[in-house]
């Protein structure tokens, strides 16, 4: 079941691109968070919508926001990819145990052994405050959630 607005986001630790840990809860108290999670690295729908991220960064990750994406691709993918594409915002490998950021938020479907396409936004304090969750392949609206990020 996917979490809904107002419950705690779960806490997940996974490898950035680099190989280095972020943990989710090190934002509590000092950042918002965008939480966008992929199928796949390197298809057309996941490269575009990260892609327009990283051409509009600003309005998604600055000092009161951090972007973190996340598939369940193996860290070495999410290097390459992140590397191809010219990603400044960290790229998370749910790989090992496979999916299960994705699983704990309830977005995992176990039959393709991917995320589906959902974006968490979580407040300073943890809270869920805005969430939608697409199909594989139907891209999301940046300005739905550049919409909700100005609301925090």
């Amino acid at each position: 079941m996917t979490l809904t607005i107002g419950q705690a986001a779960p806490d997940f630790e996974l490898k950035n691109q680099y190989g280095e840990l972020v943990k989710l809860s090190s934002f509590k108290g000092e950042k918002n968070v965008v939480v966008l999670f992929i199928p796949f690295a390197f298809t057309g729908t996941c490269t575009g919508e990260l892609c327009a991220i990283r051409d509009d960064l600003a309005a998604f990750q600055n000092d009161n926001v951090q972007v973190l994406a996340i598939s369940c691709d193996s860290p070495f993918t999410q290097k390459i990819f992140a590397e191809q594409e010219g990603y400044k915002f960290p790229v998370l490998a749910d790989f090992w145990p496979h999916g299960a950021a994705a699983q704990a938020f309830g977005i995992f479907n176990a039959d393709l052994g991917c995320a589906l396409r959902g974006t968490f936004i979580i407040d300073k304090e943890g809270i869920i405050r805005w969430t939608v969750v697409n199909g594989l392949g139907d891209a999301r609206n940046n300005g739905d959630y550049k919409s909700a990020i100005a609301a925090l």
